[in-house]
């Protein structure tokens, strides 16, 4: 018998609400960085504001690798297939990763003294990246203990810890970045180190957690990694995409005047926020499609599809609705910069339009996740990010001098194409797998 709509959205919720209350967690805790680096100085948070985004787009590969694992497993979940065996796997995997993008990391330092910035922005870019770099085993190793348990459909705990590691990482951050008793001021220094702490006790949590609460067993399989590989790649190159093109408008604007990367960085926190929700969604998608995928149970694939995007649109509505009537109030709880405030407000009025685009995206994700058809989301970003977002950006920036708010506009006209590229590809994927289950 056929579920009800109520069924759906409830399978959709059990999984994407501790999820989204993880996300605020994990959101919460760059917003502590935003909110300490802003209170220190300017600098402090232009500085942090570049080197993030250098950070972040070398990390993106490990970080779409390892999102990987949860479809993937997911599938196999569907299909009877045992999957505890894949924890010492997905940890070897998680590993390797942090090591490329540590050397990776370590490897640009050089290069940002060359890139154009305020000199004074320099060092203290130079030295965040360094801590970052051994920060990243525990990054990878939390991502990928997080996507093991939520192949399981176990949520909660992991979410619960990042919440907790919410007010871990802010405490860390006031005592690094403007010190107390023996420990001195740091500045940029402290955030990172803050990072890296809170990173590796996130990591080897959730490990413990998995030997506690699981019964593994070291196990050996070439074809996972390859699996992981085929399946993560496109995901992984799609978001670098992505992070790329969002990352590089602060670099861009970075190398004008220290204030546009912080100010990008801040709506960039703002839409972050307000996108955890979606994208809980989208994860809780990607494991209910991926399940009935495997299954070979269409009709329900087709139904999580649908639902969960509608969930998203709906609040993304709503999201940008606030957006729209308090621009000045929230981008205020962030900076009383005179000079921030005129750059970030008329951005938001922009922004607001983006959420509803950004919202049907990140949901169309999720079922290519789940049918395991994510060479879509990766010729989709490209297109949308390099084809049309950047170019178009960077002419209404700097030919006609709309600067930050020209790079948003180009940004909503990505994210139009985005939602159209990925909903012609997928309507095609399910007509066929419907013709074939029909026959």
């Amino acid at each position: 018998m056929p579920k009800s709509v109520k069924n759906y959205i409830k399978d959709l919720i059990t999984i994407a609400a501790p999820i989204i209350m993880g996300n605020l967690g994990f959101i919460l805790i760059g917003v502590g960085d935003v909110l300490v680096a802003g209170r220190h100085s300017t600098d402090t948070f232009a500085a942090i504001s570049i080197a993030a985004a250098i950070v972040n787009c070398i990390m993106t590969i490990a970080i779409g690798l390892t999102s990987s694992i949860s479809p993937l497993l997911s599938n196999y979940r569907g299909q009877n297939k045992p999957i505890k065996r894949y924890f010492y796997p997905s940890i070897r995997f998680a590993g390797f990763l942090a090591i490329v993008s540590g050397i990776a990391i370590l490897a640009f330092v050089p290069l940002i003294s060359k890139m154009g910035f305020e000199q004074k922005l320099v060092t203290p870019i130079q030295q965040y990246m360094i801590i970052s770099a051994f920060s990243t085993f525990g990054g990878s190793l939390h991502h990928s203990m997080k996507e093991f348990l939520q192949a399981f459909e176990i949520v909660m705990f992991p979410n619960l810890l990042t919440i907790f590691c919410v007010f871990l990482n802010l405490g860390l951050n006031i005592l690094f970045v403007f010190g107390w008793g023996p420990i001195p001021s740091m500045g940029a220094v402290g955030l990172a180190l803050a990072s890296l702490f809170v990173r590796y006790f996130m990591g080897f949590s959730l490990l413990i957690y998995c030997k506690i609460t699981m019964r593994v067993n070291n196990y050996h399989e070439k074809g996972y990694y390859m699996a992981l590989f085929k399946l993560g790649l496109p995901i992984s190159l799609a978001i670098l995409v992505e992070f790329v093109a969002f990352n590089s408008i602060a670099i861009f604007m970075g190398r004008v005047s220290g204030v546009y990367a912080a100010a990008q960085n801040l709506v960039c926190t703002l839409t972050t926020v307000s996108f955890m929700v979606p994208f809980a969604i989208s994860n809780a998608i990607a494991v209910k499609v991926g399940y009935s995928n495997g299954a070979e149970n269409y009709y329900d694939m087709k139904k999580y599809s649908l639902i969960g995007t509608l969930m998203s649109l709906i609040f993304m509505v709503c999201s940008s609705i606030v957006f729209l009537a308090f621009p000045r109030q929230i981008v205020g709880i962030f900076t009383k910069d005179a000079e921030l405030l005129k750059i970030a407000i008329p951005v938001m009025f922009i922004l607001a339009l983006f959420q509803i685009f950004d919202g049907l995206q990140i949901s169309f994700s999720g079922i290519c996740k789940g049918v395991k058809k994510t060479n879509i989301v990766l010729f989709a970003n490209f297109i949308a990010y390099w084809i049309v977002s950047i170019p178009v950006g960077y002419t209404l920036a700097f030919k006609f001098g709309l600067m930050l708010t020209g790079f948003w506009i180009g940004l909503v006209f990505a994210s139009m194409v985005l939602c159209t590229t990925m909903l012609i590809l997928l309507r095609k994927h399910f007509n066929k797998k419907l013709l074939v289950n029909n026959t």
